[in-house]
């Protein structure tokens, strides 16, 4: 596990120039790259979601691609488009936004619901189908999209299905005092992301990925993330609970953020770090307990306290 290790320091620190005072959810975004799974980053403007996604894509050295969600953005602006080239005398695909790497995917809320689903396919299965002919991508391939939580005017909220194949959702929050002090000092001159460089290789993501599996689980452990969701299906404030795709989203991301951590085992604390961010949006709360105030945030915390650690398996 020291080479996940070394990468993901290396990594984080190099991201660190740009995106300052935010660790804990940076190694978050790195154990869903080495689980191979999409992010979605929600909170508030001029957090640096999108300069987040930009300063991972750099230091990976692979590629990055931009889309800016409208609502007159066409499936076809997503995926790519058949043009008929006169010289061959026949149709050329030309390859979309989804053709990369790393695609940033800004204010996804804001494409139609028939653009948005133009993305199912390539997250589920790593190809896009145009005109009848299926295009693999090329790994790795990550879609990184941001939404902003506070103004809801002309969006369309993104369906339970489309949630759930996002492997985590973060936020970024505010900096705190000593941090944004920094960020003002930091921004002094040039913008820190144009003197960062690359620091890894970020075509590795797929072997290191690979690795991530011989990292031990023990039975108690794995016990206790079924549990956790099978909570999430009963709780009286959640009319829909984490499907199984979560359980297997928080498995993987035990077993990875295990390895960033430099251990070839994982910890129950692993899963209570990793739940909240795995398990909260796939799960669909009722109108009325939101309207008392209740969150998924609060509600996952309340399944957790409630949700005791089998410690007879572990002796």
């Amino acid at each position: 596990m020291n080479e996940i290790q070394t990468f993901a320091q290396t990594l984080l620190d190099n991201v660190e120039k740009v995106i300052i005072g935010k660790r804990p959810n940076l190694e978050l975004l790195v154990v869903a790259l080495l689980c191979e799974g999409h992010t979605l980053l929600e909170d508030v403007p001029g957090v640096g979601k999108t300069m987040l996604a930009r300063a991972f894509a750099v230091s990976l050295g692979i590629q990055f691609k931009r889309l800016q969600c409208t609502p007159d953005l066409l499936p076809n602006d997503v995926t790519g488009v058949s043009i008929f080239d006169q010289h061959k005398q026949g149709f050329s695909f030309v390859p979309g936004p989804d053709f990369t790497h790393i695609l940033l995917a800004d204010e996804i809320n804001r494409a139609t619901p028939r653009t948005q689903s133009a993305l199912l396919e390539a997250m589920g299965e790593r190809q896009v189908t145009v005109d009848g002919v299926t295009h693999g991508l090329e790994r790795p391939f990550f879609v990184m999209a941001t939404q902003n939580p506070v103004e809801y005017e002309g969006t369309f909220p993104l369906p339970e299905a489309q949630l759930d194949r996002f492997f985590m959702k973060l936020g970024l929050g505010y900096l705190d005092e000593a941090s944004e002090n920094q960020m003002l000092l930091n921004l002094g001159r040039a913008h820190p992301l144009e003197s960062l460089t690359q620091v890894v290789d970020g075509r590795e993501l797929p072997r290191l990925a690979g690795q991530v599996w011989d990292v031990h689980v023990d039975d108690t452990v794995r016990d206790y993330i079924v549990r956790l969701v099978f909570a999430t299906r009963r709780h009286k404030d959640l009319i829909l609970g984490a499907s199984p795709r979560g359980s297997h989203a928080l498995y993987r991301g035990i077993q990875a953020y295990a390895a960033v951590q430099g251990r070839d085992y994982t910890l129950p604390d692993d899963v209570k770090k990793l739940a909240p961010a795995i398990l909260s949006h796939r799960c669909l709360i009722h109108p009325e307990s939101a309207l008392r105030g209740h969150t998924h945030l609060g509600i996952l915390k309340e399944i957790m306290q409630a949700t005791p650690l089998d410690i007879g398996k572990l002796e």
